[in-house]
């Protein structure tokens, strides 16, 4: 199991460095990443976007000629050629650059020429805590607002993928609510009582449920003691589903900005023929990194 981001860079030195293609390639910070994951061996990127975009971001020990760059500025081509690519198995991981993520994701989904592969697309968010002994996978805080119960089961399913690259299997699922108790007033409660009873049936693969759990409940053994709550996940939770897509937002944002200690994240869009890496404009080059990481072992995982 890969417990933080150093072990996952570690790990990556076992695989040959993942074809990516970059959409709109132009912007310092996603050039900042993508340069330091070519320098650790990690990716071999194909850029596209005008080269006179590009080129002002290759640092001067890095030849223009070591990167394959397309020169294409129209944001609905580029889309069309790393999906080309991608089909074409020429790349294995898909990433945004200075484009809008509503136009690429728009195209992932086209029904002619796109790459869905399940039900939905769904994001994963990776998260390291110094307060937590290993990777926590928060699920969805970015792209399901339809939190149906559903939707949830394949919210999970997608999570497993990311699990699996990180050697978390089977993954230890927490379906979380405000209560750990199942109440008719609360529907989170009566969802996670449902997909835990799936999970007893082994009707979900390569997943441990259990809910509904209160967060406190999930991420800590002592907390369930003291509650009178049996869980055999408790405190050792790989995979946290969130109630609904504002839960799983404002707990990401505020354990990156008021959470204290030092907290690493990667965000990942599962649901693809390929792991998509879109990154926010506020994220930094580290993350933009650490989610290209997630991706290349998430990509030799389904390999």
């Amino acid at each position: 199991m890969i417990n933080n981001f150093q072990e996952a860079l570690a790990f990556t030195k076992n695989y040959e460095p993942q074809k990516t293609v970059v959409v709109a390639a132009g912007d310092k910070d996603v050039m900042e990443a993508i340069i330091q994951a070519y320098r650790q061996k990690v990716i071999l990127p194909t850029l596209i976007d005008a080269k006179d975009k590009i080129i002002p971001f290759l640092p001067s020990d890095i030849p223009s000629d070591a990167f394959e760059i397309i020169e294409e500025s129209d944001h609905i081509k580029q889309c069309r050629i790393a999906l080309d690519m991608i089909r074409e198995k020429k790349a294995g991981i898909l990433m945004k650059g200075l484009i809008s993520t509503p136009v690429l994701l728009k195209e992932v989904l086209n029904k002619e020429y796109g790459i869905r592969k399940s039900k939905l697309l769904s994001h994963v968010g990776v998260i390291k805590s110094e307060q937590y002994h290993k990777m926590i996978l928060m699920t969805d805080g970015g792209m399901v607002t339809d939190y149906t119960l559903e939707n949830k089961i394949e919210i999970l399913k997608n999570a497993l993928q990311v699990a699996k690259g990180l050697g978390q299997f089977p993954a230890k699922a927490a379906i979380i609510s405000a209560i750990e108790t199942v109440t008719t007033n609360i529907q989170s409660t009566i969802d996670a009582a449902i997909i835990t009873r799936m999970s007893d049936r082994k009707q979900l693969p390569g997943i441990i449920v259990d809910g509904p759990l209160a967060l406190d409940n999930a991420v800590s053994k002592e907390a369930c003691e003291h509650k009178g709550i049996n869980s055999s996940i408790a405190g050792d939770v790989d995979i946290m589903l969130m109630p609904n897509i504002e839960s799983g937002n404002i707990f990401y944002k505020v354990l990156v900005y008021l959470g204290g200690g030092k907290v690493e994240t990667a965000g990942i869009v599962v649901g693809a023929m390929v792991p998509v890496v879109v990154p926010s404009r506020a994220d930094t080059p580290e993350n933009k990194f650490n989610s290209i990481l997630i991706a290349n072992l998430m990509s030799h995982a389904e390999r």
